[in-house]
């Protein structure tokens, strides 16, 4: 919302901004470089007004506001995908804390992975998932890696089949909130199973959750949780 001279000012869906010092950042070169003036003055090439972020609550202040960190690998600017803000957080239906707020779902018709993140503010990012780099890269060097475009506010290529599933996610997500349920990892994926399911049994491929393909979902939801009990 904000940018000052050593810190952002950010929207958690709270009614006190949230601090993000420049000191609580990845900077390019690595995590241990030391914050120099000329980061400073170039604060707005690593975060500006408008950008959507996943950030960490590191501490809560006496005023009611919190600082924030996107010190690792899954934090920071978010690219390749749609955001949605949802009601109901809570017990009421909504996203709930859980074991994992990011998971990452494989997903059907060459959609190939797609990132999830339930904010427990309500706020969601559905997104292309992309792999920061291989697995036996040195932790320095995956930190080096990242940092060169971690900042970056331009979108990778997305294809229609990996669009088309990330439009079925956030319609699954609609369809819980819509009808009061909890919205966590476990729901979303057994969700997901579903109604690729009731999509199958459709003549032509549908990523739409409303009226009967919705009802349709959640009755197998219903009927497999009470075949477990």
């Amino acid at each position: 919302m904000e940018v000052q001279s050593k810190r952002w000012r950010v929207d958690v869906g709270a009614p006190v901004l949230a601090n993000l010092p420049l000191a609580s950042i990845n900077l390019p070169g690595g995590i241990l470089r030391k914050r120099t003036d000329t980061d400073e003055l170039q604060i707005r090439t690593f975060f500006s007004e408008g950008d959507l972020l996943v950030c960490e609550v590191q501490a809560l202040n006496q005023d009611g506001s919190c600082n924030l960190h996107t010190r690792s690998l899954k934090y920071g600017k978010l690219r390749n995908g749609v955001f949605m803000s949802v009601k109901g957080v809570g017990g009421g239906g909504g996203v709930v804390r859980a074991r994992r707020q990011l998971f990452t779902l494989d997903t059907i018709h060459g959609g190939g992975k797609v990132g999830v993140i339930l904010g427990v503010n309500g706020y969601i990012w559905i997104s292309k998932h992309v792999e920061v780099a291989a697995a036996d890269t040195a932790i320095t060097r995956v930190e080096e890696v990242v940092s060169n475009t971690v900042y970056s506010s331009q979108n990778d290529e997305i294809s229609v089949e990996t669009r088309r599933e990330i439009s079925r996610i956030r319609g699954l997500i609609s369809l819980f909130v819509e009808n009061g349920l909890r919205v966590d990892e476990d729901m979303v994926i057994k969700g997901y199973k579903e109604a690729c399911d009731v999509d199958g049994v459709e003549e032509e491929s549908s990523t739409f959750l409303g009226g009967d393909a919705g009802r349709r979902v959640l009755d197998m939801m219903s009927v497999q949780a009470t075949e477990r009990r």
